[in-house]
């Protein structure tokens, strides 16, 4: 019978951050496959995820650095684990130093999980009462807002099928929905 695979996922949410920490942190651990992905955890919907939950095998280890690196919900983190588990894998988090192949490790995780996902929402809600009052008090003004000299030209060229939305958006280096928004302002100004 042959040994499993020691199995990384490594993630940052950002293209700017930086995953070396991760990656140090892991090293030790005489890694055979690398997932490293630069994506939100809010969503389900990340290639290196989905790639590493199709890579992995019976015994195999998945390491993460940290648990909220492979998601960001309790649901999404247990249903992530599930399936690690289900391919007859394991799952080791470093930071929170638990093992999801004993009964122990698996009522951290649940219970870690539970409280990630509380202190996140708090986190939220703090926010949102600090706009609350900097808006009432006439201190919070939002972001600054996106302008982009000349969208007509864009406009134009996405209007005659010259350049997708996607594409226009990438040369500008903004969002698809910031691009739809100064769309919609520019013919709206016609």
């Amino acid at each position: 019978m042959s040994k499993g695979k020691n199995i990384a996922y490594v993630r940052v949410s950002t293209v700017e951050q930086n995953e070396a920490r991760q990656r140090e942190a892991l090293g030790k651990y005489n890694i055979d496959k690398w997932f490293i992905e630069k994506a939100s955890g809010k969503t389900m919907k990340r290639p290196k995820l989905q790639e590493m939950l199709g890579f992995i095998r019976e015994d195999d280890v998945v390491y993460v650095e940290e648990f909220s690196r492979l998601g960001r919900t309790a649901y999404d983190l247990l249903s992530i684990v599930k399936r690690i588990e289900n391919t007859g894998a394991k799952f080791v988090s470093l930071k929170e130093n638990f093992d999801t192949s004993t009964p122990t490790g698996r009522l951290q995780l649940t219970m870690m999980a539970a409280i990630a996902e509380f202190e996140r929402e708090m986190i939220l809600e703090r926010q949102r009462e600090g706009i609350a009052i900097a808006k009432k008090e006439g201190r919070y003004k939002g972001r600054n807002k996106i302008v982009v000299p000349g969208i007509e030209e864009y406009y134009n060229r996405y209007m005659t099928r010259q350049a997708t939305k996607t594409q226009i958006a990438k040369e500008l280096k903004i969002s698809r929905c910031t691009l739809d928004r100064l769309f919609r302002e520019y013919k709206i100004s016609q």
